[in-house]
């Protein structure tokens, strides 16, 4: 890459076999900066209110940030796009090699748009700032073996389940390492008959004065909490604290801790491990363990959500079924969650005991059964079979079908991961409100809230979880590793921007997440989604019968309390509507009048200029 500016996006249709490269909008760059915010800026402006996820004009994206290849930790990646899940805007990370790749073969791009579906399964291969539409005959291969047909290259690919447009698909890397997890991206790739994107490039150079920061902040992450808890224990020591709290997700929600949790947290992980991800890192990547299937890297939700989750307290059993979504391609947290739905409907008598998946039936379901749930996966991910089919398109979907309302708690239909919030209702707002559906990324403050023995009262509890999604909004866009990214916690990266060249300081960044997290409000207002898409699951208002948090239930009219405080701390409407004066301040008047790139932008003659 010629310096460190990246200025241009490569444009793909599928549908006219075009490759075309286009300059992103000088003032978008400094809006929107990258990642997240650019690719909710594209979204907005071309995908039309009622798109289907799986239709041809949707939008997938595969965005870098302006400090992509430079940050210290692991590089990251952000797939954009429409869920077929949710029916909201989607923004899913992966990790691993690919990233870093991307960004050398992307040079002087932000990242590369993709649009159209093509006839026959491609793969799309970027280099050199170009990208070529080539015919692949691996449609059928799983992620594994489509990682392995590229060795001079990184890729990013879908296996059976995008294929089969599952609504959780993932979008993996490194043989199933990594993926693009939440909400089915990997779905809309296949849809798009897109097998891979392969990425032919060195990790881009990173010159003097980045390298300097790059050391530095390295060295501070590594000796801070986040650092020493990561080399540590990884991400799999959530499970042994969220039991520990009472919030460990147990056998389909009935339960918030797990008798098994040691068989499946940390200390099981460790004797399991045949080492680290990244064993020459300072801070090193997680656990890895052998699995029949091949060296898998469970990360902390395995064994949240196909550990306790399904009542599986056998550390190899749940590394075995991480590894199966791994060379499936799809979401575990939503994957665990559709198989305790199944075994709850079952016990409900929704499901009648001979229906099949697979070879296996109905009756043959129950928790703790990790051969049973690993045949239901494998069938879902091929839509094998009615129940199986239903739960493709994710627990909602199933409930139309079969009935079961509120067994397993979702929120804008995406299944929730395996912290229970009925210990700390700062969680369920963090739930309700998470602009891509139930997430625990977009604010866990779980971590500080459930510890804090003097109690939260529902002021903390906003300002908690608004000011940890709009920082998290700047740093998806810089597309900052999750935990590194805490290293930029004074000034948000701007001393970072400066250095590419990018002179924004801390205040304009506050200002950019939350006139980005606001712009993907807006999108999802424009898909229906208000209010009532914010809503508590009723599951939550059951209280829980043992553990530390025994008892506790979440009260709903004191949470329609929380969030109409919330809503008034984000300038919005009783209805979750941004107001208009909101809009001026946040400079997005213009995008809601005009929905074009000339309507926010001076420079709008720029806007697509190659």
């Amino acid at each position: 890459m010629n310096g460190t500016t990246r200025t241009h996006v490569l444009r793909v249709d599928l549908a006219s076999n075009d490759v075309s490269r286009e300059r992103v909008p000088e003032r978008w760059r400094r809006r929107y900066l990258g990642g997240k915010g650019l690719g909710a800026r594209y979204l907005f402006d071309e995908v039309g209110p009622g798109t289907d996820p799986l239709d041809p004009d949707n939008l997938l994206g595969f965005l870098l940030g302006p400090l992509s290849g430079f940050l210290p930790g692991e590089q990251r990646y952000a797939a954009v796009t429409k869920s077929p899940l949710t029916g909201a805007f989607l923004d899913s990370y992966g990790g691993g090699s690919f990233p870093a790749r991307l960004a050398g073969a992307l040079d002087d791009c932000l990242g590369l748009l993709v649009t159209g579906r093509a006839d026959e399964p491609v793969a799309i291969v970027v280099e050199d700032g170009r990208a070529a539409i080539e015919p692949t005959d691996l449609w059928g291969a799983d992620t594994v073996e489509t990682d392995a047909a590229f060795p001079d290259a990184a890729v990013a690919c879908v296996g059976r389940a995008g294929e089969s447009r599952v609504a959780y698909a993932t979008i993996s890397s490194d043989g199933g390492d990594h993926h693009a997890g939440r909400g089915g991206a990997g779905a809309v790739m296949g849809a798009k008959r897109t097998k891979a994107i392969v990425a032919r490039g060195d990790e881009p150079a990173v010159p003097g004065e980045l390298a300097a920061l790059c050391d530095r902040d390295a060295a501070a992450y590594a000796d801070g909490d986040t650092g020493r808890w990561l080399a540590a224990g990884a991400t799999i020591e959530s499970v042994d604290f969220a039991n520990e709290v009472g919030a460990l997700a147990t056998e389909g929600w009935s339960r918030g801790r797990f008798e098994g949790a040691a068989e499946i947290g940390i200390e099981a992980a460790r004797d399991a491990a045949v080492g680290r991800e990244r064993p020459d890192d300072a801070v090193p990547g997680g656990f890895r363990v052998e699995t029949d299937a091949g060296e898998s890297v469970p990360r902390g939700a395995t064994p949240m959500t196909l550990g306790a989750g399904l009542g599986v307290a056998d550390f190899d059993a749940v590394a075995a079924l991480g590894r199966a979504c791994d060379r499936l391609g799809v979401d575990v947290i939503s994957a665990g969650n559709a198989v305790a739905w199944a075994v709850l409907a079952r016990d409900e008598g929704l499901l009648g005991r001979d229906l099949a998946f697979g070879d296996r039936s109905v009756s043959d379901l129950s928790f703790g059964d990790h051969e049973a749930a690993l045949e239901l996966l494998r069938a879902v991910a091929g839509r094998d079979g009615e129940l199986a089919d239903a739960l493709a398109d994710g627990v909602d979907a199933a409930v139309e079908r079969f009935g079961g309302d509120d067994l397993v708690p979702t929120v804008k239909s995406m299944e929730l991961p395996g912290y229970d919030p009925r210990g700390a209702p700062g969680m369920a707002l963090a739930y309700a409100t998470s602009d891509r559906g139930g997430c625990h990324r977009r604010a866990r403050p779980i971590e500080s809230e459930a510890l804090d023995a003097g109690g939260w009262t529902a002021a903390d509890r906003v300002r908690a979880v608004v000011a940890e999604q709009n920082r998290r909004s700047v740093l998806w866009s810089l597309v900052a590793d999750d935990f590194v990214g805490e290293t930029l916690r004074a000034d948000l990266g701007a001393e970072w921007l400066r250095a590419v060249d990018v002179p924004l300081d801390a205040a304009d960044l506050a200002l950019a997440g939350e006139r980005i997290w606001t712009l993907v409000r807006l999108f999802n207002a424009r898909e229906g989604f208000a209010r009532d898409a914010d809503r508590l699951p009723a599951r939550f208002a059951e209280p829980l019968p043992d553990g530390p948090t025994a008892g506790r239930a979440l009260d709903p009219d004191a949470f329609e309390r929380l969030l109409d405080a919330y809503y008034r701390a984000r300038g919005w409407d009783l209805d979750g509507i941004p107001t208009r004066e909101t809009l001026e301040r946040l400079d997005l008047a213009g995008t809601v009048d005009g929905g074009s790139p000339a309507a926010d932008t001076n420079d709008a003659d720029d806007a697509r200029q190659p």
